[in-house]
């Protein structure tokens, strides 16, 4: 295996000063969790500003890339070379070593980039740099130095061990999972929804999702999509606890009782109340929804100012601001979108409207909703309590 080790560099979490250790104790849990998936045996252990992952024999070198590729807090992935031997002499001929075996075309131009960490290193830096290329040059004359734009950044860092990299591959930055507190996902089957979670677990958060099913109105196969999409926003994210309410009798009565161009909006409120509800008793501090204005008639923003009343948690709307194809982009690059086209609906079209309104007066939505007080309290209990939890990872 010509890698047996990755230097794990991070980059917000460097300005936490000293909290720091928490968000590097964070990342290597979550570093841990998404390894176990991974063909092999991995050892993860820290220094000072760094973080490493050892292989321990053999193991899936692609798959290993892919599963750090998903971990917050990660800012870059440095498949490396690691060595104890400190003798300058013998560290040119790793150094040759390394460079003859990752790059078998030799065609290329380098520079190298020295570090002392350990400051009792007897040989300073720049003269490092001019050795080591030095020797590189003298092994392939067919390479050249470019010191501004060059080809092969050759990493050299003299720590308690010797690390030598130079391929460097992007994490997908942010936080460390669960070092930002918990929230509640409204997930339906869309594709807005998985990519709001998605981006509220890159700042840290810890996330659990509400799904409000309507059989037999919606399929089994639209629950079983909602699932997946559970499943795939968790590989990022962390195990989702998924709850499932049946929202079939809230919305028949609903429909019964208001009038038809209120529906989505009416509907939209007491969903945000159970989740909210399921919230508190979760231990979540917010709520997230995949709302994005005047996308459709329930996120106006008159409509989601009328939504908003219910509710006393903060609500992130993190892509409030986005287009749609904003939204696809991130959504086919987590791998989410495939399963969101899937053409099993997760609303029934009977509860919506014709004409739904788009400027909703609070005041008159309160005076529709009254019509609900003989049975909607009742019916949202039995909502929460008849609720199913499925664990998603």
């Amino acid at each position: 295996m010509l890698y047996q080790s990755f230097l794990i560099k991070y980059a917000e979490i460097g300005t936490k000063g000293k909290n720091r250790y928490l968000f590097e104790d964070a990342l290597m849990k979550q570093i841990r969790h998404v390894l176990k998936e991974v063909d092999g045996t991995f050892a993860v252990s820290k220094e000072s500003g760094r973080i490493y992952v050892d292989a321990k024999g053999e193991y899936d070198y692609d798959e290993a890339i892919e599963a750090l590729k998903r971990v917050f807090g990660i800012a870059w992935i440095c498949p490396m070379f690691q060595t104890e031997e400190k003798d300058f002499e013998l560290l040119k001929k790793q150094v040759v070593s390394y460079v003859d075996r990752v790059y078998p075309d030799k065609h290329l131009t380098f520079k190298v980039d020295s570090r002392r960490a350990d400051k009792k290193y007897p040989v300073p830096s720049e003269q490092m740099n001019r050795d080591l290329g030095e020797v590189v040059l003298e092994a392939f004359p067919e390479m050249k130095v470019d010191v501004h734009h060059p080809q092969i950044l050759l990493k050299v860092e003299i720590r308690n061990l010797v690390n030598i990299y130079s391929v460097m591959i992007p994490g997908p930055g942010g936080m460390p999972i669960g070092t930002n507190g918990r929230a509640m996902l409204l997930l339906s089957g869309g594709i807005d929804s998985p990519v709001a979670g998605y981006m509220i677990a890159k700042r840290g958060v810890k996330i659990d999702a509400v799904y409000f099913h309507a059989p037999p109105y919606t399929s089994e196969r639209a629950r079983q999509k909602v699932v997946d999409l559970a499943k795939l926003v968790a590989r990022y994210s962390g195990p989702i606890k998924l709850h499932v309410v049946n929202f079939t009798d809230i919305q028949l009565y609903i429909y019964e009782k208001c009038p038809h161009e209120e529906l989505t909006i009416i509907m939209r409120r007491y969903m945000m109340k159970i989740a909210e509800s399921i919230a508190r008793e979760t231990e979540c501090l917010a709520l997230i929804t995949g709302e994005s204005i005047g996308q459709v008639a329930s996120q106006t923003v008159q409509s989601l100012a009328a939504t908003n009343e219910v509710c006393t948690m903060p609500v992130f709307r993190p892509v409030i601001g986005f287009d749609k194809q904003e939204i696809v982009d991130i959504s086919e690059k987590i791998g989410t979108y495939e399963t969101s086209i899937q053409p099993y609906e997760d609303c029934c079209t009977i509860f919506v409207a014709k004409h739904p309104v788009t400027k909703p007066n609070i005041k008159g939505i309160q005076r529709s909703e009254e019509h609900l007080a003989e049975k909607i309290d009742e019916m949202v209990a039995i909502a929460l309590k008849t609720r199913e939890v499925l664990d998603c990872q």
